[in-house]
């Protein structure tokens, strides 16, 4: 059954990826009280992830590009917690962690490209709260790292 929001994946050019499997010691989601806990996902191209530091050899543009990868991760961890998206009420939360060099400040810039599509696939409902923080590093060398708080039914 294609749903409201695979048609917009489709209008937007993009595809879910297959939900990844945790890194270590933790469950990818975790329902409870309403929420779901959405643990924070990385950013893959091609099956590798989007690794590098904004500021130092990877530009604003490719931040963006690798947040909204992230963003397509978290939407594809809902799809397998959750077996239906239409389960979703409200993206109430992003974190999204930045790989930094020093004086890289522009981590708001960046973390658009994940609110950007939440925004585009889940409507007035995809308008959340958000955390934009630089880092030194993220696991596995990422350049980016979301994590999310969903209202489901």
């Amino acid at each position: 059954m294609t749903t409201h929001i695979d048609r917009k994946l489709e209008e937007l050019g993009l595809t879910l990826p297959q939900a990844a499997a945790p890194v270590a010691a933790y469950v990818p989601a975790v329902e409870a009280g309403g929420l779901l806990h959405v643990s924070g996902q990385l950013p893959f191209r091609d099956g590798q992830v989007v690794t590098g530091r904004l500021g130092d050899g990877v530009s604003l543009e490719e931040g963006q590009d690798a947040a909204q990868r992230c963003g397509l991760m978290l939407v594809a961890q809902l799809k397998a917690a959750l077996g239906d998206l239409s389960r979703v009420k409200r993206i109430v939360k992003l974190g999204v962690f930045v790989n930094s060099a020093p004086d890289f400040t522009d981590q708001p810039k960046v973390a658009n490209g994940a609110s950007e599509l939440m925004v585009a696939l889940f409507g007035d409902a995809g308008r959340h709260a958000r955390s934009a923080v630089g880092v030194a590093v993220l696991p596995l060398g990422a350049a980016v790292e979301v994590d999310a708080v969903v209202e489901v039914a």
